[in-house]
């Protein structure tokens, strides 16, 4: 059974920093890029970041563009969202996802995931 596990959620004041993980069991994410998604209470569903499977190319939503740093190591199945400077918008459910191949246009939609994890609660107070 293919699995994602987030972890790492919890709660933060503003300005402070969080580390969230995922790791990926049940098969080889090999050529797959994996991405992070979030969705705050009354809100649709929003990327956030995609990372290759080289980890060359990443690709962040502005709302998180120089604040947020996301890396993998591919001999654990593992990919690493660090979130620094967290602001309460940051608030939300954070979901990773799995689909094989690169494409920014397929995960901005978020629409198609072959995996998704279950998510990790993100609170960040004001």
């Amino acid at each position: 059974q293919v699995q994602l596990v987030e972890s790492g959620g919890g709660l933060v004041q503003a300005g402070g920093s969080l580390r969230l993980s995922c790791a990926g069991s049940g098969r080889t994410f090999s050529g797959y890029a994996m991405g992070w998604f979030r969705q705050a209470p009354g809100k649709e569903h929003e990327f956030v970041v995609v990372i290759s499977w080289s980890g060359g190319n990443t690709y962040y939503a502005d709302s998180v563009k120089g604040r947020f740093t996301i890396s993998r190591d591919n001999a654990k199945n593992t990919v690493v969202l660090q979130m620094n400077s967290l602001k309460p918008e940051d608030t939300a459910v954070y979901y990773c996802a799995a689909n094989l191949g690169y494409s920014t246009s397929v995960f901005r939609t978020g629409r198609n995931m072959e995996y998704w994890g279950k998510g990790t609660l993100v609170t960040v107070s004001s």
